[in-house]
């Protein structure tokens, strides 16, 4: 029998056991990986106790904590479904989820007791814990379940095949889906990952995405716990608080989205000891090249690049530290066990896997792999589409050069089509970030008359700047064709982002489909 995410753990308890396993230094937490296990074991045994069954779900609502750390590998051993949720969704979002779920417990911290509160009548079936000292009426003490029970080895069957979580999608198109992982499958991805990080035993790598989303959980936490290494978990991203903690705890790697590390690039870096530093790992959304270059020169930091999604577990390709300037741009090759091809796009069903694009041509973006999904939780017609033919349609355009690197232009439903020509927002974006005063953009199409669609860049602003100034930048570009050129300018102070990093271009077509000119 092959390994679950619970005899993996255990493996590493083993092995590692005097080791410092997780770390939490603002609330004085140094276990090591014995001393994680016990604290494991009593939440695991007190979920047995509290009437969780083998397959029951476990939702949290929590940010970055020793508890959901803990709660990750407590479910795992007795077979529960962790369900982690995205904190910064709101009473209505979150209730969708539960809704869909249908947890037995919900563990929830008290900065977010506003939406639970807001909601928890209409659920009597749901438990809610709270990690908190004090709880409200509605709520039990998660730290009064654990005082009550055993640090013995839980007993319980599961298996490699068995359900281990429901993640749900981030929602940068609408409603989101419950993606179904299995315990081999992620398992498969903590190893390709940490192959493709050269992870180590000595490494020291700090939690600060967000844990709910699986580019943390599966690619740098899990794999972490592995290979013995050492978390060090922040409650949230906090660019000073992330070069504080580089400094005093000797971080080796970490994982952060393009947005992050050009948030810790606008700080007063230079002060802070950064020797430690081994790689980086990005991800979750696009990253300029400029900015790519930028990282790498003012941090002094090596760049590794995962491409993928929470179908896949998530990552489906890597681009290596040493390509990060040979093939700037890419999302590199496909990762190890792994396939990815370019096919032609059906606009009335999904894209054959056989009708294979030659290089240079953009196409859908197709996958499999052992990480992929098992499918949506209670959406079978969207599950058979979605992997058909045995291949994860992503819904991403992109193209093949000749040597096999993966170039994601952008997606489907995201190509701007002015005045007949494809537009890939992507590239416009690229261009446009590389101006110094440019802080953050994104390109989307707006309706128009004449043209069909307008191309139309929303920028934050580093420093001043004009559309008059953007667009001649544009124009004088050695690589944007002059049809691709914004013919529109809106800026605002922030884009709104998803918690992997994502933009979520339906609220900016909402907020200026019919906005006049700004």
């Amino acid at each position: 029998m092959y390994v679950t995410i619970g005899s993996l753990f255990l493996q590493t308890v083993k092995k590692y056991g005097k080791e410092e396993a997780l770390i939490d230094p603002e609330r004085d937490v140094r276990w090591t990986y014995e001393q994680w296990n016990a604290e494991v074991n009593r939440l695991a045994n007190a979920l047995l106790d509290a009437g969780v069954k083998k397959g029951d779900r476990v939702s949290t609502l929590l940010f970055n904590t020793v508890e959901l750390g803990t709660l990750f590998f407590s479910c795992a051993k007795i077979g529960a479904v962790l369900n982690p949720i995205n904190f910064r969704l709101k009473p209505n979002e979150v209730a969708y989820i539960i809704e869909d779920a249908e947890p037995s417990i919900l563990v929830y911290e008290k900065m977010l007791e506003p939406v639970v509160s807001a909601i928890q009548n209409n659920y009597p079936d749901v438990s809610f814990w709270s990690i908190d000292d004090s709880t409200p009426a509605y709520a039990e003490s998660y730290t009064q379940h654990l005082r009550l029970s055993s640090d013995a080895e839980p007993e319980a069957d599961v298996d490699e095949n068995d359900l281990y979580a429901i993640m749900y999608t981030s929602g940068t198109t609408g409603r989101p889906k419950g993606v179904m992982h299995r315990h081999r499958s992620m398992v498969e991805q903590s190893l390709m990952c940490a192959a493709s990080l050269h992870l180590k035993q000595a490494d020291r790598g700090l939690v600060v995405a967000p844990m709910f989303h699986c580019a943390e959980l599966h690619c740098s936490f899990l794999p972490r716990v592995h290979f013995g290494a050492t978390n060090v978990i922040l409650h949230h991203f906090d660019p000073k608080k992330v070069l504080e903690t580089i400094e005093n705890e000797k971080i080796s790697l970490f994982f952060a989205a393009p947005t992050m590390w050009n948030m810790i690039l606008q700080e007063d870096y230079s002060g802070y000891d950064r020797s430690s530093l081994r790689v980086g790992l990005y991800g979750a959304a696009p990253m300029a090249p400029s900015l790519v270059t930028a990282v790498k020169d003012l941090l002094g930091i090596n760049l590794i690049q995962a491409y993928g999604m929470t179908e896949m577990g998530p990552a489906v390709t890597f681009l290596d530290e040493h390509e990060q300037l040979a093939k700037v741009g890419s999302a590199g090759r496909a990762a190890i066990n792994h396939e990815v091809r370019v096919v032609r796009p059906n606009e009335h069903g999904p894209s054959e896997p056989e009708d294979v694009l030659p290089s240079g041509e953009v196409g859908e973006i197709i996958v499999r792999g052992p990480s992929m999904m098992i499918g949506y939780y209670n959406r079978p017609d969207a599950s058979e589409t979605a992997m058909y033919k045995g291949w994860y349609h992503s819904g991403d355009l992109g193209y093949m050069d000749k040597d096999n690197y993966l170039y994601v232009s952008d997606r489907v439903d995201d190509m701007i089509i002015s005045g007949g020509e494809n537009v890939y927002p992507r590239e416009v974006e690229d261009a446009i970030h590389a101006h110094a005063a440019v802080l953050d953009v994104a390109v989307l199409g707006q309706p128009d008359e004449k043209w069909g669609e307008l191309v139309t860049a929303v920028v934050v602003k580093k420093s001043d700047v004009t559309a008059e100034e953007l667009d001649r930048y544009c124009k004088e570009s050695p690589n944007l064709a002059d049809y691709k050129r914004p013919r529109k300018y809106i800026f605002v102070d922030e884009l709104p982002r998803n918690a992997s990093g994502k933009i979520q271009k339906f609220r900016l077509r909402e907020q200026f489909q019919v906005e006049p000119n700004a």
